[in-house]
């Protein structure tokens, strides 16, 4: 592998590295719960719809749309009557797909613990009442 040193590094922190965009794409909710579905083999679209309880036929289009773009999902049409689509991970998407299905168990295995924390936090918020929320939701 070679090393391009007239390309500088990538850097996220900096407002203008594209890096950005990408994070923006696979922190999205919908990207990783269609990668962990996608994860198992390809996917037709109405299978997708069905298999993610509230994810609009407009927002799995557009999800679908970037990940395919970035080279993270694979659109295959086939010559059939009436014309069918599958969609499946890239070898790229199935590296982010690992990645991102540790999160998600990360989220399975901690829900418990975070929901009671957020009880916690919203008890004493509601004891300290609207002092509290000035102090919270005071315009600067």
């Amino acid at each position: 592998m070679t090393i391009d040193r007239c390309r500088p590094a990538w850097n996220p922190y900096l407002a203008t590295c594209p890096t950005r965009q990408v994070l923006d794409c696979v922190a999205d909710k919908w990207t990783v719960l269609v990668l962990g579905l996608l994860r198992s083999g390809p996917w037709r679209f109405g299978q997708l719809r069905k298999g993610i309880e509230g994810l609009s036929q407009k927002m799995l289009t557009q999800t679908l749309r970037a990940l395919e773009r970035d080279g993270i999902v694979r659109r295959e049409v086939f010559a059939c009557s009436p014309p069918k689509v599958e969609y499946s991970l890239t070898p790229l998407g199935q590296s982010l797909a690992a990645t991102l299905d540790a999160l998600r168990l990360w989220a399975e295995r901690h829900m418990d613990e975070v929901m009671r924390h957020r009880d916690l936090y919203d008890e004493a918020a509601a004891q300290q009442g609207p002092a509290l929320a000035k102090l919270i939701w005071a315009p600067p």
